[in-house]
């Protein structure tokens, strides 16, 4: 057994240990984290024992601007806003309008909704949808076990075959679901074990909708076990990973292959949070990941085997002042992605490449209402893959967005979004067309999006 999964078992078994002694509920100190424009942390009066607590499930749902859910709902527990012996329900919906056009015909780079010619036809596509729908479960035993549940409908971002209509796209799908054994209150160490977003980076954005290039590049979806600690603005964290090719951004090869029959991949994240003043606050932090989805050779699939690991690591910040947000954050790989050396003329010209991100946003609180604040934001974030004058060199993405957060909970938002280049990572090199040396890569592309929506959450 590894060093690694060796802390975690150490860690579980002294979690239990310590849960199992039935120490008495202390909910009289708080703990208290910096988080975005909505913060879950606002403890009620009383939070409910059977029922809604939107508190609470809309932070957890939220799909873009705070990713560390496993930190929301540790701190969630430690500060009061899950009651002992509760189940507690939400649900969220984003509806949308969007209008996009391209100077490429069947190019469209904008990753919200997944570019193809299967959905995405001409050089104008404009739609109003349901983009996506989830309903979140929440349950408490005690003062410290608790349980999370995710089930999510998102036709638009399903891997299944087909069009948005297909039936193999409008499947639901328990999207995330995780235990957690911890009080920060009484010890500042938990536990969790699952299906959880991957605690690497900082891959949350600014704008009210759209997720960074970064996010689609870099936010893993994984089955593992993580140990951390949170005290005094100081987070850390050690997740064992399971191997194989999972559910998103992260493959560690087992005998060549995909199959995921061990915990042979691990994640590391380290980020200190400082308190400025009353209302501002300083973030910084680093993370290792061993096996990034960035293994694979030519030609590249979704979910295939890759060769060998190949690491990446995250360095990023984040400055949140009274109305003012400021972020940045760079990732890479250690090593080349084979699959991005086409061996066919004339693309065998062009070398593997490392891949690499940058993702630098702002936002700026136009006011301090209580039922709708309005919120600025602009944020730029990037892939990069290939060489300079590759066809899969990069893929850039700038959103302007306008968001009014209703009850700090809802959001009707609109957006301007633009990008330059078409680098999506199925078969981004090419060998899925009767010519070899050809791939429908292709970095001259360029498209504009406008999106109008709303996200319901309750």
């Amino acid at each position: 057994m590894n060093s690694n999964i060796m802390m975690l078992v150490l860690g579980m078994y002294f979690c239990l240990s310590t849960a199992l002694l039935g120490q008495e509920h202390n909910h009289h100190h708080v703990q208290t984290t910096e988080q975005d424009h909505m913060d879950i942390n606002e403890q009620p009066v009383t939070p409910p024992v059977i029922g809604l607590n939107t508190t609470l499930t809309a932070g957890m749902m939220e799909p873009n601007q705070n990713l560390k859910k496993l930190e929301l709902l540790i701190d969630a527990k430690s500060s009061g806003l899950i009651a002992d012996k509760s189940l507690n329900f939400g649900f969220s919906m984003i509806a949308l309008a969007d209008y996009q056009q391209s100077n490429t015909a069947d190019k469209f780079a904008y990753l919200m909704r997944h570019p193809g010619s299967g959905n995405q036809l001409g050089k104008t596509v404009s739609e109003a949808v349901v983009h996506s729908a989830q309903l979140a479960i929440v349950g408490s035993v005690n003062d410290w076990i608790t349980a999370y549940g995710e089930l999510l409908y998102s036709p638009q971002q399903s891997f299944g075959p087909g069009t948005i209509t297909d039936l193999g796209r409008n499947q639901i799908d328990m999207r995330k679901a995780f235990l957690t054994i911890g009080n920060l209150n009484k010890i500042p160490v938990y536990l969790a074990i699952g299906k959880m977003d991957v605690l690497f980076g900082q891959t949350g954005s600014v704008s009210p909708f759209t997720n960074s290039t970064m996010w689609h590049a870099f936010g893993g979806l994984s089955y593992g076990a993580t140990l951390g600690f949170k005290k005094s603005g100081l987070s850390a964290s050690l997740t064992a990973l399971q191997g194989g090719a999972q559910f998103r951004a992260v493959n560690s090869p087992i005998d060549s292959s995909n199959v995921p029959s061990r915990l042979s991949n691990m994640a590391a994240d380290i980020h200190y949070t400082a308190q400025i003043n009353e209302s501002s606050t300083v973030r910084i932090g680093a993370s290792y990941l061993k096996g990034s989805a960035y293994n694979q050779s030519y030609p590249i699939a979704h979910f295939n085997p890759g060769t060998e690991d190949n690491p990446a690591y995250a360095v990023y910040g984040r400055l949140a002042l009274k109305q003012l947000i400021l972020k940045g954050s760079f990732v890479q790989t250690l090593q080349v992605w084979p699959g991005t050396f086409n061996p066919n003329p004339p693309l065998n010209e062009f070398a593997a490449s490392k891949v690499s991100s940058i993702d630098i946003g702002a936002s700026y609180q136009l006011n301090s209402g209580d039922d709708i604040t309005y919120i600025l934001s602009a944020e730029f974030s990037n892939f990069k893959a290939g060489p300079k004058g590759s066809p899969w060199e990069r893929q850039n993405q700038l959103v302007f967005g306008l968001n009014a957060q209703v009850q700090k909970t809802s959001r009707i938002f609109a957006e301007v979004i633009r990008t330059e280049g078409y680098a999506p990572l199925n078969f981004l090199t090419g060998g899925n067309q009767a010519d070899p040396g050809a791939t429908h890569s292709d970095r001259d592309a360029r498209s504009t999006a406008v999106v109008l929506g709303i996200l319901f959450s309750i």
